[in-house]
């Protein structure tokens, strides 16, 4: 066993009373967030990590903010924690950098989402009614008024739904300077341990790395992403999430290209404040392979110069991929699991990982802390797909 629990003993034989001690499996940027918001509120955390933290989905993402240009159909409980979640980070990203000592990029950029024809302007004006409702301030523009606004698009650009309040920031930098934030305020970190075994967790939490060295804990909050599902049969629930793999590019450019974000149906383009533009995704099932592929990065290719015709002459200096871990029905495996109180889901939240880290911290926060959740929770609920036939 690892000694974490003489300092508890300690503690409490000098009268002092200590929180729960939460064991949080998986270092990447939902793990590392839970651990930075359960820390704040005087727990003790301890985060185990299979390679390093930040080293699948976490670093490899675009990092946009961009809950009304991501989410089209409506607003359901899913757009409404991905809009918490934007709402949260103005003050979320200042704690990090304040407590880090480190700094990223963090631009209120905006988004437009283009259309080409006459037949996706009645989609637009749907989408801004009701996005309306839900505080978006945006507009449709077109001709010179968006053409201003983005010099670069393809005069074949229609029109473009402005959203003014989507942002976006440098994840690499971002998922740094909170692993160091955790670092600052106490967080336990231990990464490398190549495999961990839950061998108990309905009476206590008691985990087992590859080298046979043990972390006891109170409570255990799986952040592990895509290998989530390979904690079904423990826990007996089933556990849908599976890898995505998500092939990007970038392109090098003297000055910054893209002003905005920019959606289409085909993809994003974001500009970035050292002028590089990252163009993505390219999505397919390849298992746990984050190899990039010539045809993934020619489908991107083919049509992001549609958008800004000036990509036509560039090549890409920089391709990469990650892994997404995505759900059966496309929505994060958030809450407990009613066998045990105990062990508490953050896991599953595909291409939205970085968008969700604060809202996602919160709620599992506060539902350790005991705090009455809103009701729409249960749409995320870890065993919505049912008991496991062992």
């Amino acid at each position: 066993m690892n000694g974490t629990t003489g300092a508890s003993n300690k503690a409490a034989k000098r009268g002092i009373q200590l929180k729960e001690k939460i064991l949080i499996m998986g270092g990447g940027i939902i793990g590392l967030s839970c651990a930075f918001e359960l820390k704040k509120r005087g727990f003790q955390v301890t985060l185990l990590e299979k390679d390093q933290c930040g080293g699948q989905a976490s670093g490899a993402a675009a990092g946009m903010l961009a809950p009304y240009s991501e989410n089209l159909e409506g607003p359901d409980e899913f757009f409404q924690l991905c809009l918490e979640s934007l709402q949260l980070y103005p003050e979320w990203q200042q704690q990090v950098k304040q407590i880090s000592g480190e700094t990223f990029e963090y631009t209120n950029s905006g988004s437009l989402y283009i259309a080409y024809h006459d037949a996706d302007m009645l989609a637009l004006e749907g989408r801004l009614l009701w996005q309306r409702q839900f505080g978006s301030s945006g507009t449709i523009l077109a001709g010179d008024k968006l053409f201003r606004m983005e010099p670069m698009l393809s005069r074949n650009v229609q029109a473009a739904l402005y959203t003014p309040e989507e942002s976006h920031l440098y994840a690499p930098d971002y998922v740094h300077a909170l692993e160091m934030a955790c670092r600052v305020i106490g967080v336990e970190i231990h990464e490398h341990l190549e495999r961990l075994t839950v061998k108990e967790w309905k009476h206590e939490i008691l985990i087992q790395a590859a080298n046979k060295r043990y972390f006891n804990g109170d409570r255990l909050v799986v952040c592990s992403g895509a290998w989530a599902q390979e904690l079904a049969n423990t826990f007996n629930i089933e556990i849908p999430v599976y890898p995505i793999r998500g092939q990007i590019c970038a392109y090098r450019a003297e000055h910054k290209p893209v002003q905005h974000m920019v959606f289409s149906s085909q993809g994003y383009l974001v500009g970035k404040e050292n002028s590089n533009l990252v163009c993505g995704a390219s999505e397919d099932v390849a298992g746990f392979d984050t190899s990039v592929t010539d045809k993934g990065i020619e489908r991107l290719r083919k049509w992001n110069k549609q958008v800004v015709p000036f990509l036509a002459d560039h090549v890409p200096f920089h391709r990469w991929a990650g892994l997404r871990p995505s759900t059966q029905d496309g929505l994060p495996l958030i809450g407990s699991i009613h066998d045990s109180k105990r062990v508490i889901f953050a896991a599953g939240h595909y291409r939205n990982g970085i968008l969700l880290s604060p809202v996602t911290a919160k709620y599992i926060a506060d539902l350790i802390e005991g705090k009455k959740t809103a009701d729409a929770y249960q749409a995320f609920s870890p065993e919505r797909f049912g008991v496991r036939n062992c």
